[in-house]
């Protein structure tokens, strides 16, 4: 599963340099595939939805921190555990219980995210 970070966030910027995939964005802050991935023009999501990676997407919140979903691996591939809940001061990057996805899956995501 994705992991989100809850609005107990402080917006404290601990998270956003050890997430290896650039899953973390700032608040009110427009993100895309593309940015530090293999990603670019028109992809298939693994959700099943054709996108433009290229394309800025708004904000998935405007107060605090947040994850793209797509581009969370939980770090699978990289470390042990997930980076950004081993760091955050307040535990407020915790599993997204609506987005559980099996360890293969998220490797598979980083494969797609990476070009591996």
């Amino acid at each position: 599963m994705a992991i989100i970070i809850t609005d107990e966030c402080i917006n404290c910027d601990a998270c956003i340099s050890e997430c290896p995939n650039n899953a973390i964005y700032e608040p009110d802050q427009e993100w895309t595939y593309a940015e530090e991935t293999e990603l670019s023009g028109t992809i298939t999501t693994p959700s099943g939805a054709k996108v433009d990676a290229d394309e800025e997407n708004d904000p998935i919140s405007e107060e605090f921190y947040f994850i793209v979903p797509d581009k969370c691996t939980e770090c699978k591939g990289f470390h042990d555990e997930p980076q950004c809940a081993s760091v955050c001061p307040v535990d407020c990057c915790v599993p997204d219980e609506d987005n559980v996805e099996t360890e293969e899956a998220l490797l598979e995501k980083k494969a797609w995210l990476h070009g591996e």
